[in-house]
């Protein structure tokens, strides 16, 4: 086999042959010599050749053109260092492969993160989070070694979510997958997170819409004979009447329900302060919760999910109260080729609003109804500050039976003035 002085002319110009053939470059130092393979496919190879413990060795060091003819000389420097430090640079990029290919990926470390930190948290968290990744993440970075994971990659993910038309989706990714590598360097499984200094993509306003009473008019009205399911409905009233959070509405179980009593308790596992919380049902509420029974009888949630025993999610009831505003829904055909979108039409008639919103509405209500703030903030199970603010949990509860039975009432009258196509005022 021929030496030669390599030149990235000279190693651009080789051409492959029918079989694989090798060229050398003279060595001076005596200590190794830098060496390049041609396979038939084409693929340049730059290797150093060495003797170690009496054997010839042979150390890849990298590809042309990837690796330049300059880059491939350096590489052989620190190569031919380690061999005169007494080190074996070959057992050494062995070691370092073994530790690569047992190093995990990003889906294992985010697994890990479900397993122990968001699921044993809150297992709703850990189901949104779960789902929020499947849909998103892991496509994207699942198969990366989580290490390997650059700012780049993090932000090309963002991108891709914000191009589909999710800019604040986008922002709550980022968050996800700066919690995961924050989770992984807590574990001493990670040296440092690539979501540093990656800044959120959306600008975020806190929301203050609030339904005025000929809108809520309008969404009774016509919740009725919205393209969603019965169980929809129902969860949405709900949430109204209680004004409780959307995630906590539809994940209500029976086992949670006192039909008798009229109250809900909500555990503190589900609850975000993660203290437990006691809502009061007007006769309004434990009217949804009858209906609710009658529609699924033997079914151990309230507001069941159409696959299996189980609650539905709150994503679920956001995206069918954004179709029947006039969202579109993304179809694709067997091929897995985009279709054109079905096109809901918008059966509200009135601006914009979320599942949050109706708890706002709910609350401002209250309190334009003269309903203190104190009292509505233990309904809406406002964090308390304090050692006392934990004794003094159920010391409201008269007060707040009495705060949503009057909202009860008020709903109730709305809804019946819009039957008779009236706008209901001073109802109370």
């Amino acid at each position: 086999m021929p030496n030669v002085k390599f030149s990235d002319r000279y190693v651009l110009n080789l051409k492959p042959q029918a079989s694989r053939y090798e060229l050398r470059e003279p060595n001076s130092h005596g200590n190794g010599t830098l060496a390049l393979r041609v396979s038939p496919n084409g693929h340049k190879a730059w290797q150093y050749l060495y003797t170690a413990d009496g054997r010839d060795r042979r150390l890849t060091l990298g590809t042309y053109p990837q690796m330049t003819v300059a880059q491939a000389h350096a590489a052989l420097g620190e190569a031919m260092t380690a061999r005169e430090s007494g080190r074996d640079p070959g057992a050494t990029a062995v070691q370092a492969n073994i530790a690569e290919r047992k190093a995990p990926t990003f889906a294992t470390l985010a697994a890990l993160y479900l397993e122990l930190h968001a699921a044993a948290r809150k297992k709703d968290k850990g189901d949104r989070d779960a789902r929020a990744l499947k849909r998103d993440v892991l496509p994207v970075l699942g198969a990366l070694k989580a290490e390997a994971v650059t700012r780049r990659d993090v932000i090309a993910l963002l991108d891709g979510i914000v191009a589909r038309g999710a800019p604040i989706q986008a922002n709550r990714t980022l968050a996800l997958v700066r919690k995961i590598f924050n989770f992984g360097i807590s574990r001493d499984i990670l040296q440092q997170n690539p979501c540093y200094r990656v800044e959120a993509p959306a600008d975020e306003h806190q929301r203050d819409r609030v339904l005025s009473e000929g809108e809520i008019q309008a969404l009774l009205t016509n919740l009725q004979t919205a393209a969603m399911a019965q169980e929809c409905r129902l969860a949405l009233r709900f949430q109204l009447l209680t004004a409780q959070r959307c995630g906590e509405a539809v994940a209500v179980r029976w086992d949670e329900i006192d039909l008798a009593a009229g109250w809900w308790t909500i555990p503190e596992k589900k609850a975000k302060n993660k203290l437990t919380h006691r809502v009061p049902l007007s006769p309004q509420a434990l009217d949804v919760l009858r209906q609710a029974k009658a529609l699924n009888p033997d079914r151990e949630t309230v507001f069941p999910s159409p696959r299996g025993d189980k609650p539905m999610v709150e994503t679920a009831v956001a995206r069918a109260l954004q179709l029947n505003q006039g969202a579109e829904k993304p179809r694709w055909g067997q091929d897995k080729k985009p279709l054109p979108p079905t096109k809901y039409s918008d059966c509200f008639g009135i601006e914009h609003f979320t599942p949050h919103d109706l708890r706002r509405t709910a609350a401002s209500h209250m309190t334009g109804m003269g309903i203190s703030r104190l009292v509505v903030s233990k309904l809406l199970n406002h964090v308390e500050r304090g050692v006392t603010a934990v004794y003094d949990r159920h010391s409201y509860d008269k007060d707040k039976r009495e705060a949503l039975d009057a909202w009860g009432r008020r709903v109730a009258a709305l809804e019946a003035g819009a039957e008779r196509g009236l706008m209901v005022v001073g109802a109370g």
